[in-house]
């Protein structure tokens, strides 16, 4: 079978540019990796401003962790769960949540291959088993759709569990995982989503993180997929695929608004594919970079804030295919800071940014195209 899982935000990255650019620094999304992986090795960060505020950021997870006696404690320091009319339950806030800050740190109950040679629901069944009783009433908890009309939830628990284990399950590396604890979220299109989560493959776990400051109250939300479509394309994949018409509040927004939404999201989306031509040689990096700075733009405009570590990522790797130094470590210094919102400032992505910033003549890119000033992040 294959089964049905959100995307996993190693995650919602840029199109991939390694059909030019992308140094595939962000995690496995649902069907593939984005790219090579990183023989990443962890160098002192190149400022002492940045590194006095990574290890104070770093300190404050640590210390976040340590504070508490179990990870509900530590939950309830942060969030809670309660019912949302017309959303079943959601995440609240239940403080100011800064931006980069770890929210949940989860193991999989299980993960299972992406396909298998046997009965699914049985597989589900089976996995289940072997949980402990609270984890598995977590699991049961937890919302579904499209069970068939033909089954009775009451008398067929093991379908039941595959229904909920194909609404909720997520990429885990090769395999797919079930997290209830980060199921609880949510979705938001384009500038309504606020946390974005993350697998890690060499810790075996899953981690949620603030994009962006998040008020006390307010909900926390991400995404199910990449979102750069237009509303009618992304309620009607959510209808289809979640069983829900979202009102988040970017779909909310009034005519008029939502068409210049639109417009902004596939502008976007046409400017990631332009960017991806830098790999067929079929624009400079001078051009690359400036599709970059576009994108950037119509995010503000937009508030769409995620994959923003990812591209500034590849903006770096342009940089350094045309050995611009200066360019190159202006581009992951912008790297480095969202990757540290996006993915942590623990992150091996983070920890990549951080040695080329030390040295730009490390990047794997470097001097893989003629030598060309490509531009800096602040126009320079």
């Amino acid at each position: 079978m294959s089964t049905r899982k959100r995307k996993a935000n190693e995650t919602r990255s840029t199109q991939s540019v390694k059909s030019g650019v992308s140094e595939a620094t962000h995690p496995k999304r649902t069907k593939s990796s984005s790219g090579p992986g990183l023989v990443v090795i962890a160098f002192a960060l190149a400022t002492v401003a940045g590194a006095i505020y990574y290890a104070w950021s770093d300190a404050k997870n640590s210390e976040n962790e340590s504070n508490f006696d179990s990870v509900e404690e530590r939950d309830a320091s942060i969030f809670y769960v309660q019912d949302i009319p017309g959303k079943g339950k959601g995440v609240i806030a239940a403080r100011d949540i800064q931006p980069g800050e770890l929210i949940i740190y989860e193991d999989p109950l299980f993960i299972v291959p992406p396909k298998i040679s046997v009965s699914p629901s049985a597989l589900i069944h089976s996995n289940l088993q072997r949980v402990d009783p609270k984890a598995r009433e977590a699991f049961f908890n937890l919302s579904y759709v499209n069970l068939p009309a033909h089954v009775d939830p009451e008398e067929d628990e093991a379908e039941v569990a595959l229904a909920i284990f194909q609404t909720n399950a997520v990429a885990a590396g090769d395999g797919v995982g079930i997290f209830p604890r980060m199921a609880r979220l949510n979705h938001g299109c384009s500038s309504a989503f606020n946390v974005v989560y993350t697998w890690r493959e060499k810790e075996g776990a899953l981690v949620v993180h603030a994009l962006k400051g998040i008020t006390k109250g307010q909900e926390l939300l991400t995404t199910y997929a990449t979102m750069r479509k237009p509303r009618d394309f992304r309620r009607a994949f959510l209808r289809e695929r979640y069983g829900f018409e979202c009102q988040c509040d970017v779909c909310s927004l009034p005519e008029e608004l939502s068409k210049g939404s639109d417009e902004r999201l596939v502008a976007i989306s046409d400017l990631y594919s332009r960017f991806a031509t830098w790999g067929q040689e079929l624009i400079d990096g001078m051009e690359a970079i400036d599709v970059v700075k576009k994108i950037w733009a119509l995010g503000d405009e937009e508030g769409y804030l995620s994959e923003r570590g990812q591209l500034a990522a590849d903006a770096a790797w342009v940089a350094a295919a045309h050995s611009d130094a200066a360019a190159t470590r202006e581009w992951a210094k912008v790297a480095l800071r969202w990757y540290s919102y996006e993915l942590g400032s623990d992150s091996e992505q983070s920890e990549h940014m951080s040695m080329i910033m030390e040295n730009p003549r490390l990047h794997r890119s470097w001097g893989t195209r003629g030598v060309l000033s490509v531009g800096r992040p602040d126009g320079s």
